[in-house]
């Protein structure tokens, strides 16, 4: 790794929207079917990340920190309508580091059915020699890689639910499941393991039917077409209803009225009778198109739920061309799983189930995505659900995109979490649509708050401000895309949507915006640690509690991330005495601080788990004082701390600095360092929220030993884990910055949540 200062001028983000990094790539794979075409290649990219440094005389640079640049890896997944095949591999060669001459010989992995009958184009363009793999064993591995490593890549469908999509978390135990591939025809495939699973059955009503079929009933030009058409139709116009037959529900058997009895069943031969069987209905070719997408996925969805249901298996996740995140087609086949199973078996989409065979094919002996690393989505470089292609290929090839960023070890479920409904979020923006309105556009109104941070990280770079310019624009252009379409990039909340100004921010080269406030708020605060222990020392037992927890609620005002309290800190001399005025007298919303003096009369914690929230007097005169507290009483404490920056929240790097420069300035503090009864753990988090099903591995199986998990600030507390449940004692607290959602929760600005619970 190479460390530099701040550069005067770094270079704007490349152009191209599509085929991104493509003069890094190392290595190929490429997935042909009849009508979609999936290329996946491997790159190597360099990031800048920010060194962090408390004493300015530790750094080279002449500033207050420098940059350390390294090298990480990214997944690349594009996909286009396979007519544009000789297109997209003219692109690839033109752009590709080298020659066509040193790509001679290399080898590109490819299944489908294309890959014989382009495997001459791709050697003529590329100079690469064909590796044909396994159509079937592709899907299954690309499926199982999506599940273990994207949240919310699988979700179940509602029609005209709310919400309509339902996704799930991303989960290590997904076998075993059934994956039912609808192309042309329809494989049924029961998955077991990583490298156990068998073909049990399928159909040849699928896709290809539904296209041929439409082809002759219609006027359709094409598959996308006919589904159109079959969105705005009224099947009742030509199936034969139970309520036809019978004058309503047939109660005896348990058939509605409104269930189809006979699919085309009004449609009786009309060129030899010269009308139809019930004259008083008419028929039109959008009518034909719906009933003929009723007749195909009612079909496959029945087949399916008998299979599912002989081999025991209640997931069954759904894929191929015929579906492409179609609503109409997910809801009828969701249906008739739902009817067939009685409720039995659950119906499951994937957001990138076009994608399945190229990842498999791609990993295919692929040694750097082994199960040493794990992945996850790059927002600033993925297409979402979006129904018109958000990206093209010299302004003529449409074109969507998966970006997928390496991140270190692999990624664990928290141990301490009770049952199997964690989800990481608490309002689902998807469902809750006044929430959503509110905060879309107070994410909106606040971007100048992040645009100008950035600019000021990098006031010597002649590239900052058009580069905060883009970073703008582009997620604005992403706040309106979910205005349209919330679910298209799965849940929609309020970490998402922090979550992908990170992704955007690092986009466009500003790895820590906050960084020198950071450094300069962390040396104020730790030049008042001594008084602000003494001051903790001199009270009584029971007036210390009450202090250290009032003390860590105003140290967690200081968020710059907070409007209303960036405002304060513009505008007036804010420190903790200023900020523990501003916390609301007793009872707080949520009040358990009773409950909790109570516990501390008990015996000592073994080990607790802190999960802290931003620099400065945060964790330095609130948390701190409160980890020294737990100490004293025999208590071992992990702090546990962002991987990267987010806002001005503290990294694990910049914490391992801070306790020890508070370990030079409070001897228990140095002594717990010294004896390993104090330690700064990463959670492999890059935001300002907490998912506490995708932890770093090292410590989720620390937590393991944990009878007491502390979780501070308002996004880790209220937004993401106000409604968890442990194993173990845990303790919630934050400040609620923000009117709207204070008087949510029954409060005003600067409410208190205190929130402590017993082992579920």
């Amino acid at each position: 790794m190479d460390k530099k200062g701040a550069p005067k001028s770094i270079k704007l983000p490349e152009a191209i929207k599509v085929f991104r990094n493509l003069t890094n790539a190392k290595r190929f794979a490429i997935d042909i079917g009849g009508s979609l075409t999936k290329i996946a290649y491997y790159s190597t990219l360099s990031y800048r990340r920010a060194n962090y440094y408390l004493d300015k005389e530790a750094s080279s640079s002449s500033d207050d920190h420098s940059y350390e640049v390294s090298e990480t890896a990214r997944l690349h997944f594009v996909k286009f309508e396979t007519k544009y095949i000789e297109q997209c591999l003219d692109f690839i060669k033109s752009n590709l580091v080298g020659s066509r001459e040193s790509m001679a010989g290399k080898i590109i992995k490819a299944t489908g059915g294309g890959a014989f009958k382009h495997a001459n184009l791709i050697q003529e363009k590329l100079g690469l020699k064909v590796e044909k793999e396994d159509e079937m064993s592709c899907l299954i591995k690309g499926c199982n890689f999506l599940l273990k490593n994207i949240s919310d890549e699988a979700f179940t469908f509602h029609r005209h639910a709310n919400p309509e999509y339902e996704f799930q978390l991303a989960d290590p135990n997904i076998f075993p499941y059934m994956l039912v591939n609808i192309g042309s025809g329809v494989s049924i495939l029961k998955v077991e393991s990583e490298d156990k699973y068998e073909r049990i059955g399928g159909t040849a009503t699928g896709g290809g039917t539904f296209w041929g079929l439409g082809s002759l009933l219609t006027n359709a030009k094409g598959f996308d077409e006919l589904l159109d058409l079959a969105e705005v139709g009224d099947h009742r116009n030509t199936d034969l209803l139970v309520g036809d037959i019978y004058g309503g529900d047939y109660r005896s058997l348990g058939l509605d009225s409104d269930l189809i009895a006979s699919s085309f069943g009004k449609v009786c031969d009309a060129s030899r009778r010269g009308k139809n069987c019930f004259p008083e209905m008419s028929y039109k070719e959008a009518d034909l198109a719906r009933s003929l997408l009723f007749t195909i996925s009612n079909d496959i969805g029945q087949i399916a739920s008998l299979y599912a249901m002989s081999h025991n298996l209640n997931k069954v996740y759904f894929g191929g061309y015929f579906l492409r995140n179609h609503p109409l087609s997910m809801h009828t086949v969701s249906y008739s799983i739902n009817y067939w199973s009685k409720g039995t078996v659950q119906s499951l989409f994937l957001r990138h189930e076009g994608y399945l065979g190229a990842i498999g094919a791609f990993l295919k002996g692929a040694e750097m995505c082994g199960e040493n690393y794990s992945w996850q989505e790059n927002y600033a470089g993925s297409s979402g659900l979006e129904q018109v292609p958000s990206s093209w290929l010299n302004s003529t090839v449409p074109v969507a995109q998966l970006e997928l960023d390496r991140w270190g070890s692999p990624l664990a479920y928290c141990p301490l979490l009770a049952g199997t409904d964690y989800i990481p979020d608490t309002v689902d923006l998807n469902a809750d649509h006044q929430a959503r309105d509110y905060w879309l556009n107070c994410f909106e109104e606040s971007i100048d708050k992040f645009v100008n941070a950035a600019i000021a990280s990098q006031a010597d770079s002649e590239t900052a401000v058009e580069r905060a310019t883009q970073f703008k624009e582009k997620y604005i252009r992403r706040l309106h895309q979910f205005r349209k379409q919330p679910f298209s990039y799965g849940n929609l909340t309020v970490r998402s949507l922090l979550d992908t100004i990170q992704h955007y921010m690092r986009e466009f080269d500003f790895p820590d915006p906050y960084i020198s406030i950071k450094q300069s708020e962390n040396e104020a605060a730790l030049s008042q640690l001594a008084e602000r222990l003494s001051y903790i020392d001199s009270l009584s037992w029971e007036a210390k509690q009450t202090e250290l927890a009032v003390g860590m609620l105003a140290g967690n005002l200081f968020d710059w991330g907070a409007k209303a309290v960036v405002q304060i800190m513009e505008l007036e001399q804010f420190g903790l005495t200023e900020a523990r005025r501003r916390i609301p007298n007793r009872p707080w919303v949520v009040d358990d601080l009773n409950t909790w003096i109570e516990r501390l009369h008990g015996p000592p914690h073994k080990q607790a788990a802190i999960f802290v929230d931003n620099s400065g007097v945060d964790i330095i005169l609130g948390i701190l004082p409160f980890t020294r507290e737990l100490l004293s009483r025999g208590t071992k404490v992990m702090l546990c701390a962002n991987s990267a920056p987010a806002l001005n929240d503290v990294t694990h790097k910049e914490l391992e600095v801070i306790l020890h420069q508070a370990g030079m300035i409070c001897p228990k503090i140095k002594e717990a360092l010294e004896a390993g009864n104090l330690v700064a753990m990463e959670t492999a988090q890059a935001g300002p929220c907490l998912d506490l099903s995708r932890l770093d591995s090292g410590l989720a199986k620390a937590l393991q030993n944990v009878d007491l998990v502390v979780i501070e600030g308002m996004g880790r507390t209220v937004h993401t884990n106000y409604n968890a449940k442990f194993k173990c004692e845990n303790l919630k607290a934050a400040v609620i910055k923000n009117q709207w959602l204070a008087k949510r929760l029954g409060g005003d600005m600067f409410a208190v949540v205190w929130k402590y619970e017993n082992p579920m």
